[in-house]
């Protein structure tokens, strides 16, 4: 019971946050999604990522680990949805990214703080910025055709990234008055992107979700595996370990959804694995908190 408890605690924030974000939108409120997301994803979110590298204890060599950690596991799945979307003939413009990267920043990233404290961010922050990476240069010439790295080095969150990790490689640190400033702006942008989630999905007009389920229900189950099979091949500590299954088996993001309509590929099927996978992480996130926490 002590532990049913404590899982709930940890996901009902988050949870609330996007019903807040649903309900706003459904009582007929205006949200200017565009906006928070680049108020969040420019400002908000790389500020939290550099503050949690700097301000982070844990050894840059098990953050090292955690990395490539997370390529092995990004590229069990990438592999495996490629052959079975493959044999069945399915569209990988459609399927393939939405069902290889999941919603590591919005989701993500805030249950790893409500689970496992900063050290858990710390982790967390690692395995988002190396999926951004993936998503934004192999994802993005799956979906368009055609690969863009400068994509990616458009993006604050990589740049963050990198300066946060040079900061902790170097051991530097920053005047109290900036540390504070950045602290701040940072605290925004989890509850921002939460409320954000909430009102993204409440906009979704799936046509079907038939084939969304199994979909879903296979991306947890392989996207589960492979960070495990990754996490013990490289024997991460327990909160690494944890965090990198969480990261990993996390739901279809939204940013698929947007994807597909910008690129032309069936967006309607796409908001349909966002729609049930997320509903599927309210069951599937507490039973793998409840493993490793």
């Amino acid at each position: 019971m002590m532990l049913i408890l404590e899982v709930v605690q940890i996901v009902a924030p988050v949870f609330l946050l996007a019903a807040l974000g649903f309900g706003w939108v459904r009582l007929g409120f205006d949200y200017d999604v565009a906006f928070v997301t680049r108020l969040a994803m420019t400002i908000a979110i790389p500020c939290l990522i550099f503050m949690a590298l700097v301000r982070t204890q844990i050894d840059p060599a098990i953050l090292r680990d955690t990395a490539v950690a997370t390529l092995i596991a990004y590229g069990v799945v990438a592999v495996v949805m490629l052959l079975v979307l493959w044999a069945a003939r399915f569209s990988l413009r459609t399927y393939w990214a939405p069902l290889t990267f999941g919603n590591t920043g919005n989701l993500g990233l805030p249950v790893a703080l409500f689970a496992f404290g900063a050290e858990g961010l710390g982790f967390a922050v690692v395995i988002f910025a190396v999926m951004l990476m993936l998503q934004f240069t192999i994802g993005l010439w799956v979906v368009t055709g055609r690969s863009s790295p400068v994509a990616m080095l458009r993006e604050p969150m990589v740049w963050a990234t990198f300066l946060g990790g040079v900061f902790l490689i170097n051991d530097w640190d920053l005047p109290v008055w900036a540390g504070n400033t950045l602290d701040l702006i940072g605290q925004m942008g989890i509850p921002l992107m939460l409320i954000t989630l909430g009102v993204a999905i409440s906009r979704l007009r799936p046509a079907a979700v038939g084939r969304a389920g199994w979909m879903s229900v296979f991306k947890l189950a392989v996207c589960s595996g492979a960070a495990v099979f990754a996490g013990l091949y490289l024997d991460l500590p327990p909160v690494a370990f944890g965090v990198l299954v969480l990261q990993v088996a996390t739901p279809v993001a939204v940013t698929n959804f947007m994807m597909a309509q910008k690129y032309g590929a069936n967006a309607t099927e796409v908001a349909g694995l966002v729609m049930v996978s997320t509903l599927l992480a309210i069951i599937a996130l507490p039973v793998i908190l409840a493993v490793f926490i």
